[in-house]
């Protein structure tokens, strides 16, 4: 089968490795100058390593992606470091990168013993548990509100969650995406040698060297379905004919490349709700958090600009980066915020006054570089039994399929579910095939 595959993310990726090792002909369309997705990097001239758009990061418990990369014979690329995870409470950042370590310290101090003991339980249930699907059925405001107590809710979860999903969509968010953040979370966080964009270089030759061909810097236009059966993708090159068609952009996109969907499926498509992310990259002449902290997790109520701080190069080292210490500046936002419209300068003077707040000594004199990257597309809002709203892969149109972030659930985003989603994928265009 003659087979085409639009985007050169995680998912795409990992369709075509198996797609043509099962022996169909594979051609994959990335509009993008590199492959990767979402998870692309970026380099500095005398950077050794590429450096993430959007932070990324591995848990140890990500079989998918480590068991492809086992495939392709790079395992020994992958590395697993220890950074530390912190929340903001009172004024101080505290340890809060594990169920049965830190976050017990944390409470203990803060906490009476019914609200320690009202998050053990419930923590654990959360940890041990695989019934998410009770869990879609009620909102993770009310669940958390109710198990863990409003002391704890209110102090630790709610934030998280208003941080992520703003307040106009926090309380209906539900609990099976809660879930599945705690479930299988690790404290080690994994990485590859030399970035994610290694990675996908990497998996992109695996797949081209199967005999894929990568089209670089290629939108495609239009999708098409043909009456004599097989899909039309309309490109720079012109109208191209295949047998079948995966797509894995945003589901916002594949509605607008295929008006021929039918109604219903059209509906399903531009009725998931997203989070658009914004992101600056600050190259620092010095480390900015004293204690060598990574990711910190930030309350709104609290007058920080974004939701989240990390310091990748307390993660991955900084004799990486030529020296430089390397922090992102994050938040997942509703995409007409006006985030989305200031430039860079503007932005800058919103974020840089609550820098010293992660180290007194901090100066602007500090900022060697600022990178800003934005997308519209990067945090699925899963209501309610979401299960029911996900469109499936197999499109109304014969030939035709769609893989998305939406389609992870639910799991939040991440490479390992996007490489699991295409895999999956793969097989069911496969299984079509042999049907005949």
């Amino acid at each position: 089968m003659n087979i085409a595959i639009i985007g050169a993310g995680a998912a795409g990726l990992s369709a075509a490795y198996d797609l043509v090792g099962l022996g169909h002909q594979v051609t994959i369309y990335e509009a993008a100058p590199h492959t990767g997705g979402l998870a692309a990097g970026f380099k500095e001239p005398y950077w050794d390593w590429t450096m993430e758009k959007f932070y990324h990061h591995w848990f140890q418990s990500d079989k998918d992606v480590l068991g492809l990369i086992d495939e392709i014979g790079a395992r020994d690329k992958v590395l697993f470091p220890r950074p530390y995870t912190v929340i903001y409470y009172q004024g101080q950042f505290y340890p809060f990168d594990h169920m049965y370590t830190n976050m017990p310290l944390f409470l203990l101090r803060h906490f009476n013993p019914l609200d320690v003991a009202r998050f053990g339980l419930a923590g654990a249930y959360l940890k041990f548990s695989s019934n998410w699907k009770a869990l879609e059925q009620v909102t993770a405001d009310e669940w958390l509100n109710r198990r863990m107590g409003k002391r704890v809710y209110e102090s630790m979860w709610k934030p998280l969650l208003v941080g992520k999903f703003g307040e106009e969509n926090y309380r209906d968010v539900n609990m099976a995406w809660f879930w599945a953040r705690l479930h299988s979370r690790t404290t080690r966080l994994g990485t590859f040698v030399g970035g994610f964009q290694a990675f996908f270089d990497t998996l992109a030759a695996a797949v081209q060297l199967r005999g894929a061909t990568l089209h670089l810097s290629t939108a495609v236009r239009e999708i098409t379905p043909k009456e004599s059966g097989g899909i039309t993708l309309h490109t720079p090159q012109g109208a191209i004919d295949y047998d079948a068609v995966l797509s894995t952009t945003s589901p916002r996109l594949m509605a607008r490349l295929t008006p021929a969907l039918p109604p219903d499926y059209l509906a399903q498509l531009n009725a998931l709700k997203s989070m658009g992310a914004v992101v600056m990259v600050l190259s620092l002449k010095q480390q900015l958090s004293e204690k060598g902290y990574y990711w910190h997790n930030l309350p709104k109520e609290a007058g920080f600009p974004f939701l989240a701080m990390c310091e990748h190069t307390n993660f991955v080292s900084p004799e990486h980066f030529g020296g430089d210490h390397l922090i992102y500046c994050g938040d997942y936002l509703a995409t007409d915020h006006e985030f989305f419209n200031l430039t860079q300068d503007e932005l800058l003077d919103r974020f840089a006054p609550a820098l010293p707040r992660f180290n007194p000594n901090f100066d602007r004199s500090w900022i060697k570089n600022v990178w800003l990257f934005r997308e519209t597309y990067a945090q699925p809002i899963p209501p309610i039994n979401h299960s029911q709203n996900i469109p499936d892969i197999r499109t109304p149109l014969k030939g035709l399929y769609f893989a998305s972030m939406s389609q992870v659930y639910p799991w939040d985003r991440g490479t390992n579910y996007a490489v699991e989603l295409g895999r999956r994928t793969a097989r069911i265009i496969a299984g079509d095939v042999n049907q005949g």
